[in-house]
């Protein structure tokens, strides 16, 4: 089953291009659900819509988190809190939207064969899809698995100390969300999710993009396309439309030298009803094609020539004055413009030293060089 998500600038449209993606799907004869906010979205027999309650979502976790440590609760006094009087945190709505994408996607309604999501906003969906990756590691070193050996003797010290141990409770949370995590990480890394990016072309569309494509590139999550949404027709008498609608063609094609590009013609007023909609789903190329296999971070292998091993890391649209490297154990801090990630090493890697790094033509080369004292010597 395939994973659209679908992000963009703030204000670009991209409620309204997702909703129209998912009803252009439907027309081609796929069962679709669209998850989203969008309240203008038709059902029919193949096109589903769900929206995602993110402080039910909140309640009911948190609910549930008091009964599985009410032990714990008890033991130091506390007095849980009821579901009526919860209200939702910052970040309840991205961990909400999270789970309801893992749900589509390992639990789909019988039929189905594409999800399409309406993501945050660009920045926030940056954030968002790297939350699983960044809460798994957190986890890992803050609770790691070697101690989490011990847990087998907590029982029998629970029986002699007379009260619950909290470290039990603790880690069996913890094993409980890395496993949920892992599940949505496995959906938005998987080669079935692909993200298309919506924006109006212009200058300040074209920035935005650039640093959204490079936070996701950070994540190894590439972009399939780009919708160049509110197009204006060319040709126009009025000197100020001509003028805008030659801007959004030379933004346009600038994205498409990179991206291919679904041009989406602006109605003459805000798309506000199913009518709407329909329109906009008539356009060519709107509905997804089968996403193309993913291609990672690839090694290779430059001893015999030049006695280094290069790491490629392809970073779109970066620029040389916003990165940084920092090889911290088997693991490398990366920075590319606001966006930042540290990264496992893989092992070919981990018995080398960081010799040098080169950005070209949107593809980091980091260098490492074999450590004499953990290579064996070829005879």
């Amino acid at each position: 089953m395939q994973t659209l998500l679908i992000t963009g600038p703030g204000g670009a449209g991209k409620t309204t291009v997702a909703a129209a993606t998912a009803l252009a799907a439907a027309r081609e004869g796929r069962r679709v659900l669209l998850l989203t906010d969008a309240p203008h979205v038709q059902e029919d027999d193949r096109l589903t819509v769900a929206r995602v309650d993110s402080g039910q979502e909140f309640r009911d976790e948190l609910v549930a988190l008091q009964e599985r440590g009410s032990a714990v609760l008890g033991m130091v006094g506390a007095r849980p809190l009821t579901a009526e009087e919860l209200t939702e945190l910052p970040g309840a709505e991205e961990f909400a939207l999270l789970r309801a994408i893992r749900r589509a996607a390992t639990a789909p309604a019988p039929g189905t064969d594409l999800v399409v999501v309406d993501l945050p906003p660009l920045h926030r969906a940056v954030a968002t899809l790297s939350l699983p990756a960044q809460l798994r590691r957190y986890l890992a070193r803050l609770l790691p698995a070697e101690r989490q050996a011990a847990r087998a003797l907590r029982p029998v010290l629970a029986q002699l100390a007379g009260v619950p141990m909290p470290a039990q409770w603790l880690y069996e949370t913890a094993a409980r969300w890395d496993e949920e995590l892992a599940a949505v990480q496995a959906v938005v890394e998987a080669d079935t999710t692909e993200i298309r990016l919506v924006a109006e072309p212009g200058p300040t569309a074209a920035e935005a993009l650039r640093l959204g494509r490079l936070g996701l590139a950070l994540q190894e999550l590439p972009v399939s396309s780009v919708v160049a949404n509110r197009l204006l027709p060319q040709g126009s008498a009025d000197p100020w439309l001509a003028g805008l609608a030659a801007q959004q063609e030379k933004h346009t094609a600038e994205w498409a030298a990179e991206l291919p590009v679904v041009p989406l013609a602006h109605l003459g007023r805000d798309p506000h009803s199913p009518q709407d909609l329909a329109l906009l789903a008539e356009t060519e190329g709107l509905a997804p094609r089968p996403p193309a296999p993913r291609s990672g971070w690839v090694v290779e292998d430059r001893r015999a020539e030049d006695g280094v091993l290069v790491w490629e890391v392809p970073l779109p649209g970066a620029r040389k004055s916003e990165l940084d490297l920092i090889r911290r154990g088997d693991e490398l801090l990366l920075t590319a413009g606001p966006y930042r990630r540290i990264v496992p090493l893989p092992s070919v890697l981990r018995r080398c030293s960081v010799s040098g790094a080169a950005l070209a033509d949107g593809v980091l080369r980091i260098r490492f060089t074999p450590d004499p004292g953990l290579w064996p010597r070829t005879p």
